[in-house]
């Protein structure tokens, strides 16, 4: 019999919301009270996600992101600053035990990017595993991923990009010499990629995340049941929204 894991799909919620839900899943799931999670989402307003080791005030322009209205958030997970916009970001939360996660993080990257992939293929986009946490199309980055684990649980998160504006994302992302921002603008709008580019057409959430959804369970071989958060999940995402996320003790601590 085939399994049965849950899917979230929450649009548009803010940055602290978004990290809050993730946190939230993570927890419940190592607890032993939800299957295997996987969630697709959006933010809004846009924003800046930095990784759990990086300083807010070296990485982001906050005086910028204040203009622009864009948000921002240190994640649980490692890596570098990520600016969010047009794009469908996924989530899985999933016990470090179960048989379909391996042990070693480095194959386990491989494994759930692997699901990603299938996605892409599914909306005729060719891409690959590029170690240790990106996929590329085209020979350019369509998707970035950060993993952490925690209370033996994994969770990983990534963006897979329906759209990019550079531009925009170096107003707000600080560069470590003004001199070389040009370059450094133009080199990465030649890494860079999006859904929407390789394609020549627009391509909505609801249509990337049917793709994902496929995806996900092509590669597990899994039936992903639509969900909605737990009584206890709403709660303790809004505790932590409040208490972590949002609060400047967390986002500005190192």
């Amino acid at each position: 019999m085939t399994e049965e894991w849950r899917l979230l799909q929450t649009k548009d919620n803010t940055a602290a919301v978004n990290m809050a839900i993730d946190r939230a899943v993570m927890v419940s799931n190592s607890n032993k009270k939800v299957p295997p999670t996987i969630r697709f989402y959006t933010w809004n307003p846009p924003a800046i996600s930095i990784g759990y080791f990086q300083s807010l005030e070296d990485e982001v322009d906050l005086k910028n992101c204040k203009k622009l209205g864009v948000d921002y958030v240190r994640r649980i997970t490692g890596g570098g600053a990520v600016f969010h916009e047009k794009e469908l970001t996924y989530s899985i939360v999933i016990s470090e035990s179960h048989p379909q996660i391996p042990k070693n993080i480095m194959a386990s990257y491989g494994r759930i990017c692997g699901a990603v992939i299938k996605g892409l293929k599914n909306l005729g986009i060719n891409s690959e595993y590029k170690p240790i946490n990106d996929i590329i199309a085209n020979g350019k980055k369509i998707s970035g991923n950060a993993q952490t684990r925690k209370m033996k649980t994994v969770l990983q998160h990534g963006t897979v990009l329906l759209d990019v504006d550079v531009d925009k994302m170096f107003s707000i992302l600080k560069v470590p010499n003004e001199k070389i921002k040009d370059k450094l603008i133009a080199d990465v709008k030649e890494r860079v990629t999006s859904i929407n580019h390789i394609l020549r057409k627009e391509i909505c959430f609801e249509d990337a995340a049917t793709a994902m959804k496929k995806g996900f369970e092509e590669e597990f071989n899994v039936k992903l049941v639509q969900g909605s958060l737990t009584k206890e999940e709403i709660k303790l995402a809004a505790k932590f929204e409040k208490e972590c996320f949002s609060s400047k003790d967390w986002n500005h601590r190192r």
